[in-house]
């Protein structure tokens, strides 16, 4: 057997091993060279239409990959399986982020989680890549959790990276005023997303390294905690923000409708509901909603 050469791992639909790559190296690049993973471009972090510094689900996908690697690859954990499951975590999501999920939630049985969903986007991965990140917000559709160490590293990897550029970006914009994040949230974490990240990374290395847990000592836990509620006051929850979501849901909806009443219309097998979600930010505005 060839360096380098290891089993095809656990799939659906069964495939020759890869010659070069471990089976987690190849759903980590099936992943990036998936259609899936490309729209998350067009796909909403916070803002709907982001100038080119603002963050897509795209470059969130990105940032969690990098900080989960990190941490994988500092506590001798599978860093191609934590950067698979990194990059692959949000392709489900909907064109306009969590208020997708709201929109299409009625049209489908199952009803519309974009981890699911996004099991649908990128086919033919191994088992521990498929296998959910984090859990769902929503009590009926709370799913399992991580199946895998590595799985628990995206999902703190997530948290703190959404709460760390989601801030930056608010400040960007003007949402927020930097002098928000004062007292002991700032002097535990800093005021810089390099302050903030390397705290929280520090934290979740060096418990993981003292304890064998996936974790982060309790004080530092705390304050990312008391960081997220801070975002979600003055940006998730804002009037503007609430606002928005009800738009994305009336257009999202409508869109459904639209391509119900005409199956023809859909250049793909799947259902109206889900090819809408599979859709851009771009795309939804440009759909033909006019009379047949």
């Amino acid at each position: 057997m060839p360096p380098g050469r290891s089993g095809a791992g656990d799939r659906a639909r069964p495939e020759e091993p890869d010659e070069w790559r471990t089976c987690f190296e190849r759903d980590r690049d099936r992943i990036l060279h998936s259609a899936a993973f490309r729209r998350l471009a067009g796909k909403t972090q916070v803002f709907i239409f982001p100038d080119d510094h603002l963050r897509t689900r795209l470059t969130h996908a990105l940032e969690v990959a990098q900080v989960a690697g990190s941490v994988a690859r500092a506590c001798g954990l599978n860093v191609a399986l934590t950067e698979a499951i990194a990059l692959g975590h949000d392709c489900g999501h909907g064109p306009g982020g969590h208020a997708s999920e709201d929109a299409l939630a009625p049209f489908l049985a199952e009803g519309f989680d974009h981890a699911r969903w996004g099991r649908r986007g990128v086919a033919g991965l191994v088992e521990p890549v498929r296998a959910d990140p984090r859990r769902r917000r929503q009590p009926q559709l709370v799913r399992p959790a991580p199946a895998t160490c590595e799985g628990e590293v995206v999902s703190w990897a997530d948290r703190i990276a959404y709460v760390c550029h989601d801030w930056e970006d608010a400040v960007r914009t003007g949402i927020v005023s930097p002098e928000l994040l004062t007292g002991p949230i700032a002097e535990h974490c800093g005021t810089t997303r390099g302050e903030q990240l390397g705290t929280f990374i520090e934290a979740l290395v060096q418990t993981m390294v003292t304890s064998g847990r996936v974790a982060m000592d309790d004080a530092t836990a705390e304050t990312l905690a008391r960081f997220r509620e801070l975002n979600y006051e003055h940006i998730y929850l804002r009037d503007a923000s609430v606002g928005q979501g009800r738009a994305v849901v009336a257009v999202l909806r409508a869109l459904v409708e639209h391509f119900a009443d005409r199956p023809n219309a859909i250049p793909s097998v799947r259902d109206a509901g889900g090819h809408t979600g599979g859709g851009t930010v771009r795309c939804a505005p440009r759909s033909d909603t006019s009379p047949a």
